[in-house]
């Protein structure tokens, strides 16, 4: 998504008010990534035992919920130079209820791959939509508290994805013995109660269309190389672990109430995120803070593998949840470091493409590993060293020249 971040039409005349539209909009966050994304690794089990999926069936439905949400980001310019954004960001908030229930519906895979991507698309709009809202939203905060007041409302948007896994845990388990038709009614009914609110409390916020914007300075690949890589290797490996680690964990024996609690930290380090990592990724212009997070995603992923101990699996849920939003912040601070401002929008772009082919090849490829000889845990093992070399490719990039 490349449109211009234009000042916004709504005047939120106290830092409350402001606060409370980011809350608002943190929903949209919350939908698109928390509820239709993150929330099919608890229904996985309980699917994959009744449809008799492979591991391999298994990930490609999720590959197709990335190939969908692929996309929908390549549309969605088109859509916010047309409409008003938030028109943008409701629509998707609705269609993804319409999806996630249309899951209850069907058995057949090919119906299921269909819905995965179509879900997809929606969880674009919305998300796309919702951060180029809140960025206007922030411009306005920074009014009143500067330059904290723009972090928290950009903070409290993309920490919406964890209230999404939050809920999910919550939501999920007391229902899913029911059948998983039932949890996918349940996650709709919470999309839609989510959408409602988002909508109410967002009425006042504009978002006119806004013509694409033009790159005004030409991006070469092979100065960002190396960060390229090490986030197609995010894209491959972090995918992997959020769609079969609750999987692995139910094959370990692991109690239903320790899964519940494991998902619902994992969120709450989501959430946290945010205000962890930004001095780390204001601080260096080169790909040292990638490598870090990488390295501690890899670590957090090989966990459940080397120990089956609850505290392993509690320290692997909060550690991974703290950290691998901020990988994707971290690209966008490499981009503002090392680019002049109009090479901004094919900066992002690159990474976009990088990181959305990852997240389409990871889950089919951990399922295919898992499917052989050890299992699930030689699958994690995969994203684990996918993840590690990742890390070893961030750290060779280095800062660019002085602009």
């Amino acid at each position: 998504m490349t449109a211009a971040v234009q000042p916004p039409e709504h005047d939120a005349t106290t830092p409350a008010t402001s606060l409370a539209t980011a809350l608002a909009l943190a929903l949209g966050a919350a939908i698109s990534l928390g509820l239709a994304r993150f929330s099919y690794a608890l229904l996985l089990p309980a699917m994959r035992a009744d449809l008799g999926w492979s591991y391999f069936t298994a990930g490609a439905m999720n590959t197709a919920n990335a190939a969908g949400y692929l996309v929908g980001a390549l549309l969605a310019p088109g859509w916010l130079a047309r409409f008003d954004a938030r028109r943008v960001l409701v629509a998707g908030g609705i269609g993804s209820v319409l999806m996630l229930a249309a899951h209850a519906l069907v058995r057949d895979d090919a119906a299921l791959y269909l819905l995965r991507a179509l879900t997809g698309i929606a969880s674009a709009a919305s998300f796309v939509s919702g951060g180029l809202l809140a960025a206007r939203l922030a411009q306005q905060a920074a009014r009143f508290e500067p330059p904290r007041g723009a972090g928290l409302v950009l903070g409290l948007y993309y920490g919406g994805t964890g209230v999404g896994i939050v809920a999910s845990s919550l939501l999920v388990p007391p229902v899913i013995a029911h059948g998983w038709p039932l949890a996918w009614v349940v996650l709709a009914l919470a999309a839609l109660a989510a959408t409602a609110c988002m909508a109410r409390f967002t009425r006042g916020l504009a978002g006119p269309p806004v013509p694409p914007a033009t790159h005004g300075a030409a991006f070469r690949w092979a100065p960002l190389g190396y960060g390229l890589a090490s986030y197609l290797m995010f894209g491959i490996g972090y995918i992997g672990y959020m769609t079969f680690v609750v999987t692995l964990l139910r094959e370990q024996g692991l109690a239903p109430g320790l899964i519940v609690a494991f998902y619902a930290l994992l969120g709450l380090g989501v959430i946290a995120s945010s205000w962890l990592w930004a001095s780390l990724l204001q601080r260096f212009r080169g790909g040292q803070p990638m490598a870090l997070l990488n390295g501690l995603l890899a670590l957090a992923t090989a966990l459940p593998v080397l120990s089956s101990n609850v505290v392993a699996v509690f320290v692997s849920g909060v550690l991974f949840g703290a950290v691998f939003l901020s990988v994707v912040a971290s690209t966008t601070a490499l981009v503002r470091h090392n680019l002049a401002v109009p090479a901004w929008p094919a900066g992002i772009a690159a990474f976009t493409i990088v990181f959305a082919a990852g997240q389409i090849v990871g889950p089919s490829l951990v399922g295919w590993v898992a499917d052989g000889a050890g299992g699930l845990a030689r699958g994690l093992v995969l994203s684990a060293v996918v993840l590690a070399l990742g890390s070893v490719l961030a750290s060779r990039q280095r800062a660019l020249p002085a602009l």
